[in-house]
């Protein structure tokens, strides 16, 4: 049976909704748990792993023992994925799982396993190759059926109980009938997960000029929504790397409808219900076109890559609002995201008390029973009416007007405005402090942890706040105590002080992309020695030394029915173009021209797909920028290098990378830069350095940024 063949069988009657999409929830909250029954899951770490601990299915945890229990008693496995703060994942596990009906029958002809896709998205991405081969489409939960040794024959999404129940009655049929059929079908869904990510190794050739980026950038606007921000999509997905790329590119080409693409996308976000506009943060996408109502679960990875987005925005516009936003996301991640060692969490559920949203929701008289005589002036603000502008009255608060119609409608001097305002907003915010509030995900993922430290050195630079550089230490000296090996190994995740997940790709290319990071914020060489460690590591491990590219898992990794790579950049930057343009900076500061040549190899496996796709390539669009011309090498040594620095920081500098301190260290490109009793600047270029200089706006004019 053809992998076509499955979208025609009447019994399975697909519903499609899943965590992509966000509709009105009405289930029971479903951390409440009947005891009556406990699985394996009982002993495992991931919140949602132990949200079904007490379903009547018989769930594993992904490994030997499932896998092993299988090939022993010839069952098929159903293979379930999902997170802690999936909105569909809880209507099935409510609908279906808890139900002892259903479980029956997935445990009389199954062996079930559950799987945390952040925990292991190595898993998930075999098997979302899976669901995309058969249906075209994906998204979680992702059920999948498969053959004991692993092999699907099978993928879907959510489904309503009735039809989750036809379909586990007509593949027990089938295996119990015409397993042949089973069996061919797996193997055609394995050849083709396995051929799913195919390469052409040294294809395409080099994008050098600013008339290729020019190409690429008139492919692309067509498509940007300049009214709205993003791209002209029903749905929108935040997707920094984007708006990262289209900045550099700005900074370098000086093309103004690149500016505006970036800076509309990002104000239309800030004034969104995307945005929380009480307590900061970004929600995962819009379900709209407009960034007005979210799908409400706000995760770790997007808001340290969004803190890093608008801290680079504001070096570049000195905007008011992108720092008040930078601010009161990272206050946000302060507040609920923090573990007290210093780790960061994972995310915030979307539903609370059964209902998708509601921590977030206010109707009218919610408003008015709080504010007074002050409801009217924030109504008009944030757009709350009576018949909601979301649901049923219910509202998400959206930035309507701009502080200038509000003053003069309301006859407010605008900086009294802004207090007063300030002061509405906590009043609300300690009001919605009351209500039921969504679940955490307390795991610790060194991947994202990773990227959120990122985002701290990031403001750190922009605003020399030493807090955030403090926050960035803490989490750094965390993770290399708790999740790094004394030989570089890294482990995924720390929950209940277990690390029992190997590191994959992207955690060690994101915590490399932190500690090169975290140096140029210090000039403290410990680590870029660890960020090197790391390296060595994935060179050793990862390599697959035909296309340069690296594997998603180690070469110790077991028990998966494919090797796979990660090349698109999608909402967060593929673990491999994050990679290369780790040895892109790490290469100059360490002066090895291995890591170098390394990072133009890797990117010519995806060069051809720049020009006409740059919205799932833009990670690796950044490293082809700095690739079309020589990074500037700004040394700054002496001891007033602080000082200096975070005049030059205060300025968007994405093709420089900096290094220095109160003496010449241990690298190369510092030798004989140390003047006694001086603190000089040096602009190099392909280690040739301009005369040095002490003022930091000389230095900026060396580097042509100085009108911008």
């Amino acid at each position: 049976m053809s992998i076509k063949m499955l979208l025609i069988i009447k019994a399975l009657v697909i519903f499609t909704c899943s965590c992509g999409r966000s509709l009105p929830g009405d289930i029971i909250n479903p951390i409440i748990m009947d005891e009556k029954y406990t699985n394996d899951l009982i002993n495992e770490s991931s919140p949602y792993l132990l949200q079904h601990a007490h379903n009547p299915v018989n769930w594993y945890p992904w490994g030997e023992k499932a896998l092993d229990k299988a090939k022993r008693e010839n069952k098929m496995l159903i293979i379930s994925i999902g997170y802690s703060a999936c909105h569909w994942c809880h209507v099935m596990e409510h609908e279906s799982y808890s139900d002892p009906a259903v479980a029956d029958k997935m445990n009389d002809h199954f062996i079930c396993i559950k799987v945390d896709r952040e925990e292991r998205p190595e898993i998930d991405q075999i098997y979302m190759n899976a669901a995309y081969l058969v249906h075209g489409s994906g998204g979680w939960p992702l059920n999948v059926l498969a053959l004991p040794d692993g092999r699907p024959f099978f993928a879907g999404t959510y489904y309503p109980k009735d039809s989750w129940m036809e379909v586990l009655d007509y593949f027990i049929w089938q295996y119990n009938n015409s397993p042949d059929t089973l069996i061919n079908q797996a193997a055609l869904l394995t050849e083709g997960i396995s051929a799913s990510e195919g390469i052409d190794p040294l294809s395409g050739k080099g994008i050098s000029t600013m008339v290729d980026f020019d190409d690429i950038f008139d492919f692309l606007q067509p498509h940007i929504d300049y009214k709205n921000g993003g791209l002209k999509q029903p749905v929108k997905f935040p997707m920094p790397s984007v708006w990262e790329y289209l900045m550099h590119y700005y900074a370098l080409s000086n093309k103004q409808d690149a500016y505006r693409a970036v800076m509309s996308t990002l104000d239309k976000m800030a004034a969104g219900g995307i945005y929380d506009q009480l307590g900061g943060g970004f929600s995962r996408y819009s379900t709209d076109d407009m960034w007005h109502i979210p799908h409400f679960e706000k995760m770790l990875y997007d808001n340290g890559q969004m803190v890093s987005l608008y801290s680079h925005a504001w070096q570049l516009t000195k905007k008011a609002l992108y720092k008040d936003v930078v601010y009161q996301t990272i206050g946000f991640i302060e507040k609920e995201l923090t573990s007290p060692d210093g780790g960061f969490y994972s995310s915030l559920d979307a539903d609370s008390e059964g209902e998708e949203g509601k921590f977030y929701a206010w109707t009218l008289e919610d408003v008015t029973s709080v504010l007074k005589s002050d409801a009217p002036l924030f109504n008009d603000y944030y757009n709350v009416t009576g018949p909601g502008n979301w649901e049923e009255g219910k509202n998400i608060l959206i930035k309507s007007k701009s502080f200038d119609i509000l003053s003069e409608k309301y006859s407010i001097n605008r900086c009294d405005l802004r207090n007063r305002m300030d002061k509405i907003r906590e009043v609300m915010l300690e009001t919605r402090s009351k209500r039921v509030r969504p679940q955490t995900d307390d795991k610790i993922l060194t991947s994202w942890n990773a990227i959120m430290l990122k985002g701290y050195t990031e403001a750190f630079r922009s605003f020399g706040d030493t807090k955030f550089l403090d926050a960035a230490i803490k989490n750094a000296d965390f993770l290399f105590s708790r999740a790094i090996n004394e030989n570089g190994e890294v482990k995924r995740n720390l929950k209940r002080g277990s690390t029992d997940i190997p590191g994959l790709l992207d955690d060690y290319s994101f915590t490399i992309s932190a500690f090169i990071g975290l140096y140029q914020a210090t000039f403290d060489e410990i680590w870029l020695a660890r960020a090197d460690k790391l390296t060595k590591y994935v060179l050793l491990h990862f390599s697959d030394d035909s296309s340069g590219l690296f594997y998603f898992t180690p070469d110790h990794h077991q028990g998966l029915i494919a090797r796979k790579m990660e090349l698109t950049d999608n909402v967060i930057p593929s673990s491999n173009s994050e990679m290369a343009l780790n040895l892109l900076r790490l290469g100059h500061f360490l002066g090895n021209e291995d890591y170098i040549m390394r990072a133009g190899k890797m990117i010519n496996n995806v060069r051809g797909n720049l020009p006409k796709n740059i919205y799932s390539y833009s990670n690796w669009g950044q490293l082809e920028l700095l690739l079309s011309k020589p990074l500037f090498e700004v040394a700054i040594v002496g001891a007033d290098w602080q000082h200096k620095k975070r005049i030059m920081d205060k300025n968007y500098l994405p093709d420089a990378i900096f290094y220095g301190g109160t003496d010449e260290g241990t690298l190369e490109l510092l030798k004989l830069k140390l003047v006694p009793g001086k603190t000089f600047i040096y602009v190099c270029r392909n280690k040739t350095c301009n005369n040095p200089v002490a003022d930091p706006r000389d230095a900026l004019k060396q580097m042509e940024y100085h009108d911008r």
